[in-house]
């Protein structure tokens, strides 16, 4: 098992830490569309590490369109020699229709049509193939030599996407080289929707489980002390509250019998009550959702729930020692 570690923050932070994480031996570093630009951090860490992939965790896809996206991955691909790996994501509706003013429709469909668009203009740089893409939501058909990127020597990079639903994650089986789990994601519904749903797609496609990588980023509960301890609890009962608010992640809770809670969740967000969302969380679902141990249990734990399930998981160690840390890498490695 692989694992990665998170660089969001501000800018100037990034180069520091993706030396650091790559000191600490890390496999991957992760960026999210928080606040910032993910690519903007990427480019910063490529520059600053030698080995370590460079994974957008994720970039929204329907905020830009194939051929934005396909030069950024591309420069990114050159810089860091090979080390970066586009992950994808849709986001929700009133995001894109209300915070980037942008079009919403049949997002695994477009999804899909997305990452083929990118692929038809990667193989006319790459390969010289003509550019002819013509889609329902996405059309590419001019390439000309004056703005053909020369800096392709690497080839074109993995690219991952993010899925909750079963389309999107057939989609992910179908046209990309992994997905990325989302962190509202309990081990049954990663056995009994996600895996068949990803296999579906790979076998529309012809492809096998071996073409594919599970990328996991992990909700753990652990501390060393009592504050420590009900700190993540706190942190991580709210945010599992936050995703459970969505309507599109609604599946998720309904596999498990709380479908309701859902609803409950969605009106006290529009209160903007998310002290009270978090308290909504018991012990029972908090344990579906998360990794809770001691902190030197918390490696044997994620493998014992996981493995043969994920390829790569997201995993910092905020209350172990440098020491510790690559003990626990170690294991989870083992």
């Amino acid at each position: 098992m692989k694992i990665d570690a998170s660089i969001n923050g501000t800018l100037d932070s990034v180069p520091a830490r993706a030396r650091e994480l790559e000191q600490q031996g890390y496999d991957g570093l992760v960026t999210a569309e928080l606040s910032n630009d993910p690519f903007f951090a990427m480019l910063l860490a490529a520059e600053h590490t030698e080995r370590i992939k460079l994974i957008t965790s994720i970039a929204v896809a329907f905020s830009r369109n194939p051929m934005t996206v396909a030069v950024q991955a591309n420069d990114l691909q050159s810089l860091s020699r090979g080390r970066f790996v586009l992950g994808l994501g849709s986001q929700i509706k009133p995001h894109i229709e209300k915070r980037f003013s942008m079009p919403w429709s049949k997002p695994a469909a477009r999804m899909r049509e997305f990452v083929l668009a990118m692929r038809a203009i990667w193989d006319c740089w790459y390969e010289g193939a003509p550019l002819d893409f013509r889609g329902e939501f996405y059309s590419h058909t001019l390439m000309t030599p004056m703005f053909t990127p020369t800096n392709n020597a690497h080839g074109a990079p993995p690219v991952v996407i993010a899925a909750v639903g079963p389309k999107m994650t057939e989609v992910a089986g179908e046209v990309a080289d992994g997905m990325l789990i989302h962190a509202f994601t309990t081990e049954r519904y990663l056995r009994e929707v996600t895996h068949p749903a990803v296999q579906r797609g790979l076998d529309a496609n012809g492809r096998s489980r071996d073409d594919f990588e599970f990328c996991y980023p992990a909700f753990v509960v652990s501390g060393k002390n009592e504050q420590q301890w009900e700190e993540t609890r706190t942190a991580v009962t709210r945010q599992i509250a936050f995703y459970g608010s969505t309507p599109a992640y609604r599946g998720v809770l309904d596999m498990h019998g709380w479908g309701d809670l859902q609803t409950e969740l969605n009106i006290l967000s529009k209160r903007g009550e998310w002290e009270e969302m978090g308290r909504r969380i018991d012990d029972d679902i908090l344990g579906h959702f998360a990794v809770v141990a001691e902190p030197h249990q918390v490696s044997a734990a994620i493998k014992a729930r996981f493995d043969g399930l994920i390829d790569r998981v997201l995993l910092t160690f905020p209350f172990a020692s440098p020491e510790e840390t690559r003990d626990y890498m170690e294991e989870l490695r083992a």
